[in-house]
């Protein structure tokens, strides 16, 4: 016989794919469901967490439980599926600038008359070839680092330097500290290689770092991940104190650091990377995609001696080698000044793109870096998430909620919108749907 709990789900489940129950119905509380259905208190929250668990319902604390919205696109977010061409991308950045097709073009007909055109058909070591890892740590002195070349290893973009660094220095089961909104790019690794994730409590300045080490005392972590410089949805850059104290505790602790950096460049004169105040212990993670072109799939891993043979195993077992064609085109434009370049103006662009978010999104409170391609959105109390991208979605635009980005129990009830990816001109539309479409949703 089935149990009471799951005759229960079965129903509710029925009653929300049908639309009987709407999205956006807020369901009774534990203790009504409870006395309605008259089954005990500890049943109720599980026939809850069950819903939940199946993406039917969210529980948010202090408002209840909700019917969501199941119509969206599986896994809208980081897992989204490709979207129509017609619609305008909100939810994922791939700043470009007109010129950059002149460049490549530029690029490919140097690369013809190269007298190492011939190798470029052949395997590569596994980090890359010394040449460019040499052009790379030079770049990445502009930052404040002073790597070994030897320590530098050339992956296929940052998504895939994060995967060769959990699969080089973690195993299964391991407990990695992460801010309580994160990329969802390390979720999706964390729960593939089976890590386990401690949320950290954030605000608008950083993670709340006495929490952190409470938890170090309180388990065995074995590292943390971490965005120091514009952090990816809520774009704060820590301060030299912040980073010291980061340093301080990851030392006392045993902490592996993984600093991921791929939207830095956008910060001008930044405070060093975390490498620099605890390099011993600190993996650092960037690429090629935000700055030059998210089609040039070169990534960069900066790594302590010691986990250089983990990492280039994982390298071997993943691609064996970076395509030595985009290693070559991307080394040459560093040569050449042509990344700097691209990255100032990638800043004046993402500049003027927060410009225009704060005209046309006034007076909607949202958080922010000035220079940044992204804007945390937390939504009014009477608007529900999943109805906003619904709506967006039947206008042509997609955007993300907050779920994607949480690590921690309590979804904020908050949408992420990427500023670059679309035309300033059809940007400009989409923020002012944006608005409209959350001032409907409020007052309606």
């Amino acid at each position: 016989m089935k149990a009471r709990y799951k005759t229960l789900v079965d129903e509710y489940a029925a009653a929300i794919r049908s639309g009987a129950l709407p999205a956006g119905t807020r369901l009774p509380t534990h203790r009504a469901l409870s006395a309605e259905k008259h089954i005990s208190l500890a049943t109720a929250t599980r026939v809850y967490a069950e819903l939940e668990s199946i993406g039917l319902v969210s529980g948010e604390t202090g408002r209840g439980t909700f019917v969501r919205e199941i119509s969206l696109p599986t896994g809208h977010g980081i897992d989204q599926q490709a979207i129509a061409t017609d619609m305008l991308d909100l939810n994922f950045n791939y700043p470009a600038l007109p010129e950059q097709t002149e460049l490549l073009r530029d690029a490919l007909r140097k690369l013809t008359s190269s007298g190492d055109l011939e190798a470029m058909l052949r395997y590569q070591t596994h980090a890359g070839r010394l040449s460019d890892r040499e052009a790379i740590a030079t770049h990445l002195a502009e930052s404040g680092m002073t790597p070994d070349a030897a320590d530098v290893l050339i992956v296929n973009g940052a998504q895939h330097g994060l995967a060769v660094s959990v699969m080089g220095c973690f195993k299964p089961g391991d407990v990695v500290a992460v801010d309580a909104l994160t990329y969802p790019g390390f979720k999706t690794l964390a729960a593939t290689f089976h890590l386990e994730l401690e949320a950290i409590p954030v605000s608008a300045n950083g993670p709340d770092l006495n929490v952190l080490k409470k938890l170090c005392q309180r388990r065995r972590v074995r590292a943390i991940y971490t965005m120091p410089t514009l952090h990816n949805p809520l774009g704060w850059v820590l301060n030299d104190v912040q980073r010291q104290q980061l340093a301080t505790i990851a030392r006392e602790y045993d902490l592996l650091m993984l600093e991921d950096a791929a939207y830095a460049y956008l910060v001008s004169h930044p405070p060093r990377p975390l490498a620099c105040f605890a390099p011993e212990r600190t993996i650092y993670i960037t690429g090629f995609s935000k700055n030059v072109a998210t089609g040039l799939r070169v990534g960069v891993v900066v790594c302590p001696s010691r986990y250089r043979a983990s990492l280039e195993r994982a390298i071997r077992a993943t691609t064996w080698n970076t395509p030595s064609l985009m290693t070559s085109i991307v080394c040459g434009w560093i040569k050449e000044g042509t990344v700097s370049r691209l990255e100032s103006l990638k800043r004046a662009d993402a500049q003027k793109r927060q410009s225009l978010a704060r005209e046309l999104l006034a007076p909607l409170p949202y958080i922010s870096h000035p220079v940044s391609y992204f804007i945390w959105l937390p939504l009014p109390e009477e608007v529900r998430a999943e109805s906003v991208v619904r709506r967006l979605m039947d206008k042509n635009i997609s955007i993300s909620t907050a779920e994607p980005f949480s690590t921690s129990q309590n979804v904020p009830h908050a949408i992420r919108l990427a500023l670059g990816s679309v035309s300033e001109v059809n940007l400009r539309q989409a923020l002012i749907t944006v608005r409209e479409t959350i001032e409907y949703e409020q007052y309606r």
